[in-house]
């Protein structure tokens, strides 16, 4: 039962994201609808293990799943279940469920649903990655992700200026928020020794009594509060409303806007109990109930209401958090479940209201009941529960609020301003009743509505009140059943009945003349100041760049290299006894053949030195001090590091000279004489300060680790090719994070040179026609022979590099050599029309393959239980072949191959394609180009 809990986040994080991209197709109507079924189908899954789970977890069985994977920085994939966590993942994939079906009738034709469901199966898998984490180091990760998603869905209509401030606000401030509870998260796991929170959780004392424990706290509640909209960084999630009515009501209700409560109680345990926490966390909480409450009262925007009405909850929760009494925690959950039935139904409303009106301002709204009595009805009901009406589920939860308010003075909240608490939460609870009145009244009752953009509004399909319909009836049922608990409170809390006439009372009075609907807008808004604050960074950046930037890249690497060469002297020009010195290790006599190759380097990096300006010579100079050094790796028995090396020194060598075929083949000399002296200088220096550490390296005695290797590669890597096992095996993480940095700068490649094309000239230097139309006849038919031995040769070098010299790099540079040729001999629509590349863009979907066929390697692991990219091996006996030594690392290393030819062959086609265009006509030419 525990491997479901990796396969619940799973779920979305692989299988929704790339099915919903690919059922998305052309957007047809058809395709469109099988979009939103797979988003469906995959949140329906998820909730179902959840209630395969339900008996177990809500048993008070912890459930916990483990699985190694930067074990160095503590950083593992831990998934925990417990009661908190499986009623948040229930909330996020039962509520997400309601939103695709929602969204399936909100979308219009001309919404892309490609954009649409894959990046809220992205932000579903985000969410449920941060309830289920027990590594908190996962924990921040899901975390950042849920602000690059939320930043997708909000910014999903980009044509929109508003949707598109949106969506860098959310980020700006949540993304900053994630990067202080990544500090707090840190202190927190070097006080405890451990990033797993089923350990931390017994060590809560050490952890309270530790001198970094206020910075800790102060650094978590920092994300906490900015993820869910706490005074002074509530402003970004009213903007937020931007999005599509669907995500509002998915990051409102269930998901993004609760995490921080989430972290507030699964910490609290642990950063908890003292008095520095209840004070910040209940202050911030009753503050920005109030606060927002008051502020939701003078919305005109529906959205804009129930925003400000969120942020307002958001901080009740915190306030009952921060009581931090078992009623009080008890009342924060159970109003997080409330506040996510009736928000998202109030969420939903509101677009269907903008859906049939094409206007959510209620100042041009009213009376709308008469043509959506169903969808009025509704919002009555859901209304009221986020006023605290009885018998709806908000009631029971508010009054459990201000019956735990009562109580804060006696615990010592506030000292002797303790006796504001109870005023504050009450007059918060006027606020919800005033503004929840408005909405209903505002748009469904008075004057009727005028001048809508849709003229007649009407009853939506049932699969838009489908949703809203379910949630509703959870308010009531969840209302009426335990009213008996409810009843105790409702003699104790007289401030309730002061709330909601007192709610009933201040809208009437507001309205009188219909002066709500004039009232000005406050003096300073936090949008404004935000924006403000923004621009002048913004300015100063932009006045601190043009101070330091020269846009020269020659500047730039003089400033890099001094200071590297500054801070090296510094320790190796140390007093006598300090420095460094010259080890006793015997030296070796240096061969005769050894000198001359050496000499060899030295002449070919003196004259690269030398002749730099003429481009074509000194990148044929660097492959030679290539050359030099694939050698040097032969003669220290390194056959696959000089396999390696004069392979990427041939394909590198290749796209420099297409690359400078873009350029003359003389660089003018832009240096003074007194930066050529710097520069000399500074490469002097630097590299006689590498070649002074090199000697002080290499004549010391060291401890080597070799041993490790040589002992363990067969074993438990299967293979007897030391560096092989290394690179897919030991040091796998390393070389996936290497070919997944090569196929970026690949697409890099592509995405600077495209649309870039080049004018050759009519003639060369010396008076002769450029002319590619008909490439020599003896390097095609050359090409054509090498190509298949070139695979044959890349198969082999594949096959035996586990046991023997070769891998998948040296094979898809050996591949990538041989189509190189093609493009030489045939020309690159010859080549490409061979290849089937499509123009050169079908090489990313060859770097995407290399790299998912790597990751799933790697991920089959980690289902199984084992830490990343661990390898399974044997030698089982095949009929025919006999023993053969067998590998997953071999999968693994297929897909270094793949990425490593499609990043090779896409940086090729895009060199190509700049070149592509004929030459310019010239009358002199005597020809035609």
């Amino acid at each position: 039962m525990n491997l479901l809990l990796p396969l619940i986040v799973a779920a979305p994080l692989l299988l929704g994201t790339a099915l919903t991209a690919w059922a998305a197709g052309d957007e047809r109507p058809s395709r469109r609808r099988l979009c939103a079924a797979t988003a469906a189908a995959v949140a329906g899954s998820a909730f179902l293990m959840l209630l395969a789970l339900a008996p177990t977890a809500l048993s008070g069985t912890v459930l916990l799943w483990q699985a190694e994977w930067v074990p160095g920085i503590g950083l593992n994939l831990g998934f925990r279940l417990d009661a908190l966590a499986w009623m948040f993942a229930a909330l996020i994939t039962g509520i997400g469920l309601l939103v695709i079906l929602y969204a399936a009738y909100y979308l219009h034709d001309e919404d892309p649903v490609r954009r649409f469901y894959p990046a809220l199966m992205l932000f579903m898998a985000a969410m449920l990655g941060i309830v289920l984490s027990d590594n908190l180091l996962l924990l921040v990760v899901f975390w950042e992700l849920t602000s690059i998603s939320s930043f997708l869905l909000i910014g999903y209509w980009g044509r929109l200026e508003e949707s598109r401030q949106g969506a860098r606000m959310a980020l700006a401030v949540t993304g900053g928020g994630g990067l202080a509870l990544l500090g707090g998260v840190v202190l927190l796991g070097q006080i405890a020794g451990t990033y797993e929170l089923s350990a931390m959780l017994a060590r809560a004392d050490a952890i309270l009594a530790h001198p970094w424990y206020p910075a800790a706290l102060v650094l978590v509640l920092l994300g906490c509060f900015t993820k869910s909209a706490q005074v002074p960084f509530h402003f970004w999630l009213p903007q937020a409303m931007a999005a599509p009515t669907p995500v509002s009501a998915y990051l409102h209700s269930a998901t993004m806007v609760k995490a921080g409560l989430f972290l507030l109680l699964r910490l609290d345990a642990v950063i908890g109990g003292s008095a520095l926490f209840e004070g910040l966390v209940a202050t911030a909480g009753l503050v920005t109930m109030v606060f927002a409450a008051a502020v939701a009262i003078f919305r005109h925007d529906l959205k804009g209401l129930l925003a400000y009405s969120t942020v307002s909850h958001l901080g009740l929760v915190t306030f009952l958090i921060g009581l931090a009494s078992p009623l009080a925690t008890v009342a924060a959950v159970f109003h997080i479940l409330n506040h996510a039935a009736f928000k998202a139904a109030l969420f939903m409303s509101a677009g269907i209201v903008d859906h049939e009106t094409g206007t959510r301002d209620m100042r041009r709204l009213g009376g709308l009941f008469a043509a959506m009595p169903v969808v009025g009805t509704l919002v009555m009901l859901a209304g009221a529960a986020m006023a605290g009406l009885p018998p709806f589920n908000g009631f029971i939860s508010k009054e459990m609020m201000l019956d735990e308010a009562l109580r804060a003075p006696g615990s010592g909240l506030w000292g002797s301003l303790g006796g504001l608490v109870p005023v504050l939460a009450t007059l918060g609870g006027l606020f919800s009743a005033a503004y929840s009145l408005r909405l209903v009244h505002d748009t469904f009752f008075g004057a009727p509505a005028k001048d809508l953009p849709h003229p007649h509004p009407h009853e939506p399909p049932w699969g838009m009140k489908a949703p809203v319909l379910l949630l509703v009836g959870v308010c009531i049922l969840v209302g009426l059943l335990p009213m008996a608990v409810a009843g105790p409170l409702v003699g104790a809390v007289s401030a309730a009945v002061l709330a909601l006439a007192g709610g009933a009372a201040l809208y009437a009075a507001m309205m009188r003349g219909g002066w709500l609907h004039r009232a000005p807008a406050g003096p300073v808004q936090a949008k404004a100041l935000f924006w403000w604050l923004s621009d002048r960074l913004f300015e100063l950046a932009g006045r601190f760049t043009q101070r330091v930037e020269s846009r020269s890249l020659q500047s730039y690497a003089a400033w890099m290299v001094g200071a590297v060469v500054v801070v090296a002297a510094w320790a190796l020009t140390a007093p006598a006894g300090e420095a460094p010195a010259t080890g006793l290790r015997p030296r070796q006599e240096a061969s005769p053949l050894a000198v001359v190759v050496w000499l060899l380097l030295l002449a070919a990096a003196g004259a690269t030195v030398l002749l730099q300006h003429r481009r074509v010579v000194a990148v044929v100079l660097a492959g030679a001090v290539g050359l030099v050094a694939s050698l040097s790796f032969l003669s220290l028995s390194a056959p696959d590091l000089a396999m390696t090396q004069i392979s990427v020194d041939v394909v590198s060598t290749v796209l420099l000279l297409m690359g400078l075929a873009l350029l003359p083949p003389l660089a003018r000399a832009e240096s003074a004489p007194w930066r050529r002296w710097r520069d000399g200088a500074l490469a002097l220096a630097g590299g006689g300060g590498i070649a002074w550490l090199t000697w002080l390296v290499l004549t010391r005695d060291f401890g080597s680790i070799s041993w490790y290797f040589l002992e363990n590669a067969v074993p438990k890597g299967g293979g007897t090719n030391l560096v092989n096992v290394i690179l897919v095996d030991f040091r796998g993480y390393d070389t996936w994070g290497e070919i997944t940095v090569l196929g970026i700068a690949g697409v890099g490649v592509l995405a600077l040179l495209d649309g870039l094309r080049a004018r050759r000239p009519a003639t060369d230097e010396a008076g002769r026609a450029w002319s590619f139309a008909q490439p020599p006849l003896m390097l095609r038919q050359v090409a054509r022979l090498v190509l298949p031995l070139a695979l044959v040769v890349s198969v082999f070098v594949f096959w035996r590099g586990h046991g023997l010299p070769g891998g998948g790099f040296i094979a898809g540079l050996v591949t990538a050599v041989a189509l190189v040729l093609q493009y030489m001999a045939g020309g690159q629509g010859w080549a490409e029309g061979l290849l089937h590349a499509g123009g050169g863009t079908r090489y990313t979907r060859w770097i995407g393959s290399g790299l998912l066929i790597a990751g799933l390697c790697g991920a089959g692991a980690l289902l199984l239980g084992r830490p990343f990219l661990t390898s399974a091996h044997g030698h089982p006996v095949l009929p025919v072949l006999g023993e053969a030594p067998l590998a997953t690392a071999a999968i693994f290393d297929l897909g270094v191959y793949i990425t490593v030819v499609g990043a090779t062959m896409l940086m090729l086609a895009a060199l190509a394609a700049a070149t592509k265009e004929g030459p310019r006509r010239v009358a002199a030419a005597g020809g035609r180009a």
